[in-house]
């Protein structure tokens, strides 16, 4: 649950007017069958994969790391896929804040060891960036009794900002902390048995990070999965989201056994192992227009050179 920062309800940017009338056609959207929000979101998809040249050029140069031995022609049929995918989750979010609670409900699909969520042990929730990641949240808040904390980064436009943050606190009375407020809130909250619910797999630079191999590329990766389960002395549990043709199928894995161990470096390459496995299961639903591989070791040159 990340995105950019804000300035005051007073100081809306150019964009305030547009931003609003968005968020005015998002409600109503809300109110539209499933397959007309996808139709919607099919359509958005394509344009933005032809219009939005960057990040399609940015996709493709990860995803032909990924997977060197797909064809061109497969790796361009996978990235307009992400893009249409891409594009009904964003189309989601109308119904996912703004429809009926038994809406939402129906729609996600809470599966897995659910067992592992029962009691208040302290836990770190690995959730990655797939495109479902906000229905993964949303279904965890809405079918738990448990209550969740989460990591917010706020918008730039006001309007947005409230919007997202009481989309994201609908269900289940959650903590949200500002990711300005540093690391102690969130610690505190897993010591007192909340579940956080992270979102460590993406190149935020060399602060916090080690290079670790990644599809078989040594990739920036901060450590933070490892570092909260130490500090908390919590188990990790990861929250894996697919979009499905009826909403989401949110599956809740058993938590990972010897997790940490006393080594970060160690402990964040299992991760990206572990991480692999889940993306190859769904490729195309995972965030790709993300540089995941910009930062590089030193005398390394770019991936995305030109882009």
């Amino acid at each position: 649950m990340s995105d950019p920062i804000p300035v005051s309800a007073h100081q809306l940017p150019p964009g305030g007017i547009a931003n609003r009338l968005g968020l005015v056609f998002m409600r109503v959207l809300a109110a539209f069958p499933l397959s007309w929000v996808r139709a919607l979101g099919w359509v958005l998809g394509q344009v933005l994969h032809t219009v939005a040249a960057r990040r399609r050029r940015i996709a493709r140069t990860n995803w032909g790391i990924c997977f060197p031995e797909q064809s061109t022609a497969e790796l361009h049929r996978a990235v307009r896929r992400h893009f249409v995918l891409f594009a009904q989750a964003w189309m989601d979010r109308s119904w996912l804040w703004e429809a009926s609670d038994a809406t939402i409900r129906s729609r996600l699909q809470l599966t897995g060891d659910l067992q592992a969520l029962a009691g208040n042990e302290p836990t770190v929730l690995f959730a990655p960036h797939f495109v479902g990641m906000d229905a993964g949240w949303t279904a965890l808040t809405a079918h738990l009794e448990r209550r969740f904390c989460g990591i917010y980064a706020e918008q730039l436009n006001a309007d947005v900002d409230r919007w997202m943050t009481k989309g994201r606190q609908r269900f289940g009375e959650p903590h949200i902390v500002a990711m300005r407020q540093g690391l102690k809130p969130l610690v505190a909250a897993l010591r007192q048995g909340l579940p956080l619910y992270l979102l460590p797999d993406m190149d935020y630079g060399t602060r916090d990070s080690v290079f670790v191999p990644f599809f078989g590329v040594q990739t920036a990766t901060i450590t933070s999965l490892s570092r909260f389960a130490r500090m908390a002395r919590a188990r990790v549990v990861p929250v894996v989201s697919r979009l499905t043709p009826t909403g989401y199928e949110v599956t809740v894995h058993s938590p990972w056994a010897n997790y940490p161990t006393g080594d970060v470096e160690a402990d964040t390459a299992m991760m990206n192992t572990r991480l692999e496995a889940f993306i190859r299961s769904a490729p195309e639903q995972y965030y790709w227009v993300h540089k995941r591989f910009k930062t590089r070791p030193e005398g390394e040159a770019s991936f995305y050179a030109g882009l």
